[in-house]
């Protein structure tokens, strides 16, 4: 009889490990992608209106709470902040394209 070795239920442990991280990334490319869906209907109602794309003070609300969010979740509020910075950044470039009349990029 074959006993499983230390090696073997680490490897095992490893597994289930990947396999709610691969369940995670797919469930965060969902919901970026629900995001942008909804970001991009805010651009197109900013074009419609003729409203910046940016939105500082609205940024600035967003960053205060995600890091708040992210220090009750035990997550580096450094880390978030500069997630969100990336998102809007994306979400700006978007805006902007939908205002210009570009919506291939977006």
């Amino acid at each position: 009889m074959n006993e499983a070795t230390p090696m073997d239920a680490a490897r095992a442990q490893l597994a289930e490990y990947r396999a709610s991280i691969d369940n995670i990334d797919a469930a965060l490319i969902h919901m970026l992608a629900e995001r942008f869906r909804c970001t991009k209907a805010v651009g197109v109602l900013k074009a419609k209106h003729d409203l910046p794309p940016a939105d500082p003070a609205r940024e600035g609300q967003q960053i205060a709470r995600l890091r708040q969010l992210a220090q009750d979740a035990h997550l580096d509020p450094d880390f978030a902040e500069k997630f969100l910075n990336f998102i809007i950044r994306e979400v700006i470039r978007h805006h902007e394209a939908i205002a210009s009349g570009n919506q291939t990029n977006p």
